[in-house]
């Protein structure tokens, strides 16, 4: 799975992580040597940062240094390819055909996320197709272990720390387990998730009292809205590159064929009557 949940909201995130970098006393190092003694120093910072002793306690106990994070960090290729050779990669014409499938299925579902937030079915349906098949694969490695790797490994120490703190919190609130699977930088659930965006735009989607980006296609469809309304998105304006709400899928995304790609299969999908 490519890193693309990483390009979520990477401004308002690194501005963050860049605003808090001096209070993370925690070492950083290229490769596993150090990592136990990362722990040390990042279960003083958690605590610091208010994080339940506990929480961090048990999760620290659950993480490990994790090679194939490392491997994906370093190695995206998708985004080199050409719109036409991505949209084919990621199998746009299934998910436009399924897309309109799930808008009719879930029609309600979608009604009450367009009254809530203002974003029509059309660009969350090909956003949660691309990100995660429609739930059918979420990701396979440690979500816990991935963020803590990445927070150690010093590329991008400052944000991924940010990310690390966030999951935490997830843990704390009961809205992440310990043995949560997910993608390879971290990002969690049917829409892919950063935990930071999950913390900032996360939605109780169900009304069961947690927010679920695994188990709850609408607490991930409710924060996806809430996160493109989070980053400009107008109701009732159009989404094309150009058009007002394009920059809310730019915010979404960094790469320009991802976001193409969203604005046209959102665009197919929404042309399906209700």
């Amino acid at each position: 799975m490519s890193a693309k949940g990483l390009c979520l909201s990477i401004t308002l995130a690194a501005a963050f992580a860049a605003s808090a970098t001096s209070a993370w006393a925690a070492s950083c190092s290229n490769t596993a040597s150090g990592f136990d003694q990362w722990k040390t120093e990042i279960r003083s910072d958690a605590i610091a940062a208010g994080i339940g002793e506990r929480t961090v306690d048990r999760v620290l106990s659950s993480v490990s240094y994790s090679r194939a994070t490392i491997r994906a960090d370093r190695g995206q290729k998708s985004f080199k390819l050409t719109l036409d050779e991505f949209m084919r990669k990621r199998g746009s014409a299934t998910i436009v055909s399924r897309g309109k499938k799930l808008k009719r299925q879930n029609a309600a579902l979608f009604a009450a996320i367009e009254k809530r937030y203002g974003v029509p079915a059309g660009p969350l349906i090909a956003i949660w197709g691309m990100e995660s098949g429609f739930g059918s694969f979420m990701g396979k490695e440690h979500t816990l272990s991935a963020v803590a790797t990445l927070s150690f490994d010093c590329r991008r120490s400052a944000f991924f720390t940010d990310q690390f703190m966030s999951a935490l919190k997830l843990v704390d609130r009961g809205d992440l387990a310990l043995n949560a699977k997910g993608a390879a930088h971290g990002e969690i659930g049917q829409t892919q998730f950063l935990p930071k965006n999950v913390v900032l735009y996360g939605v109780d989607g169900d009304g069961n009292g947690h927010v679920d980006m695994v188990g709850s296609r609408a607490d991930a469809l409710a924060s996806t809205a809430a996160f493109l309304k989070g980053h400009g998105w107008r109701p009732g304006a159009g989404y094309q590159p150009g058009q007002a709400n394009y920059v809310a899928i730019q915010g979404w995304n960094a790469a320009k064929v991802y976001q193409q790609a969203i604005a046209i299969m959102g665009a197919e999908i929404d042309g399906e009557s209700q």
